[in-house]
């Protein structure tokens, strides 16, 4: 009888190395005791705990009152009047007035967006649902919306609930359809130019294309056309979906050899009945959760996303069921798979932080958004509507000397800037670390680069060069030395993989 690919691990061999694996994967990674808890709850308990999350407490802001809903609002009727009065009269006083009024909400719109990704870089590093936020990021990467092409933070700051609050839901009911009509996405895509007798393609190209079937799978140019039509009148009012129907093709389309007078929701509904539509999103959870790296693309690991896919159209979309099923399944945990994805940004920082508890320091946010926009990761700005590549695309000379240098940071206060090196004297208690093994320096080595590194068993050359290190400060080992280990491991190769 041949083994299914989704088959789940065997209880008895989820330890505290697959705990740790699937804390990071599932999240962004926890201290050795938030290991240990893990380990202990048993395979299925721990896995119902990471994904049912909605049955944890979290103290976070969710929908974020301190945010502005207003500072780049339309005009009122009187502002509107006032405009076209003066535009008449030729009144530049007033004119200028106007303008002056408009650049100083931009100002205001660009800090508040500032401010947003610091609400949100927290939000990774203190949440008791870190799946929940992880999602929300893979969310963003894959209908990637970016701010400066909308210059309207609380719209971004909408569709980011949106996100949180669908994380693990329906992909065709809860995520593309609702995108659709998401003002951020309406707007970043031109979808308020899309009209009746003069179509906007934008989002039905993408909506195929990056969303739901993949470049040139399933469909055609006539398609994306007639699709476009469809999405006629899907508009923005405020801070809200507008349907204008005065706007809307009400003609009969011909999509994927189907004919009907179709509107945006018949278009998903069609889109839904391709069979690129179960592999396609199920491919980018693969990358996102199980294996990034160029060989990740196996035999086996195509059965695995084929499977997956199967089950995702059985489930009727539900993303739960699917991401359940990945953190249960023995190909998750397979040797192959652990340390096979290389860290983002956002994962680097926020797993550092909350694997070593490292300390709150002075301007450490706005530190460390500033850190994770040069290594390539702008909350609130992916590169393009393809949002970002991920795997190796993290990783060149330039990108390296920050993530070391941000890891630095983190662990000793230390932080390059124009003018030199400026310490933050916070302490770093790091003796926590290695409270439970024996005063030994070749056993504190080993254990500090197994659970920083995910590994069983230490690298015994990457191993030598920290016992060498270790030499020269007379084995002492102290908060000082500790720290220089914690330095040296975080500078390895290997710990950019998780």
């Amino acid at each position: 009888m041949s083994k299914n690919p989704l088959d789940p691990l065997n209880p008895r061999e989820f330890d505290e190395l697959k705990a740790r694996h699937l804390l990071q994967r599932a999240g962004f990674g926890g201290t050795e005791k938030q290991v240990t808890a893990l380990a202990n709850l048993g395979l299925e308990n721990a896995v119902n705990y990471i994904v049912d999350y909605e049955k944890l407490n979290d103290n976070l802001p969710v929908r974020g009152d301190e945010f502005d809903p207003d500072i780049m609002r339309p005009r009122t009727r009187s502002e509107q009047d006032n405009f076209r009065d003066a535009r008449r009269s030729g009144d530049e006083a007033m004119l200028e007035q106007l303008r002056l009024d408009r650049q100083r909400r931009q100002r205001a719109d660009r800090q508040q967006i500032e401010q947003m990704e610091r609400w949100w870089l927290k939000r990774f590093v203190e949440t008791a649902k870190p799946l929940q936020e992880k999602m929300v990021l893979f969310w963003h990467g894959h209908f990637a919306t970016g701010y400066r092409a909308i210059e309207n933070s609380y719209h971004m700051f909408l569709q980011n609930n949106l996100f949180r609050d669908y994380a693990l839901g329906n992909f065709k009911e809860d995520l593309v359809r609702k995108i659709i009509r998401d003002p951020a996405m309406i707007k970043y895509l031109n979808n308020d130019q899309n009209r009746k007798g003069s179509p906007n393609e934008n989002l039905a190209r993408e909506l195929m294309e990056l969303f739901t079937l993949g470049e040139g799978e399933g469909y055609t140019e006539d398609d994306i056309k007639e699709g476009a039509k469809t999405l006629t009148g899907y508009n923005v009012e405020d801070d809200s979906f507008a349907f204008r129907s005065n706007l809307h093709d009400t003609s009969t389309k011909s999509i994927f050899g189907r004919r009907g007078n179709y509107d945006g929701d018949d278009f998903i509904d069609l889109i839904f009945t391709r069979k690129q539509a179960k592999i396609f999103i199920v491919e980018k959870l693969y990358k996102f959760f199980v294996n990034d790296l160029p060989n990740g693309k196996t035999e086996d690991a195509t059965a695995y996303i084929n499977q997956l896919g199967n089950l995702l159209k059985r489930k009727d979309w539900a993303v739960k069921p699917i991401v359940k099923t990945i953190f249960m399944s023995s190909h998750f945990y397979s040797e192959e798979n652990m340390q096979a994805i290389i860290k983002s940004p956002i994962q680097l920082i926020a797993q550092a932080i909350r694997s070593l508890n490292t300390p709150q320091r002075n301007k450490l946010v706005s530190s460390l958004v500033i850190a994770s926009d040069l290594m390539g990761q702008r909350l609130f700005a992916p590169p393009s509507v393809k949002g970002w590549d991920g795997g190796r695309a993290w990783i060149n000379t330039s990108t390296m000397f920050i993530r070391q240098n941000t890891l630095l940071y983190l662990i000793t206060g230390q932080r390059p800037d124009g003018y030199g090196w400026d310490a933050d004297s916070s302490a770093f208690d790091v003796m926590p670390l290695i409270n439970s093994i024996e005063n030994e320096p070749k056993k504190i080595a080993a254990h500090l680069m197994n659970t920083l590194l995910g590994t069983k068993q230490p690298n015994q050359d990457r191993l030598s060069s920290l016992l060498d290190y270790l030499k020269t400060q007379n084995n002492e080992i102290n908060n000082t030395t500790v720290m220089g280990l914690l330095t040296l491991i975080t500078a390895m190769p290997e710990y950019q993989l998780c």
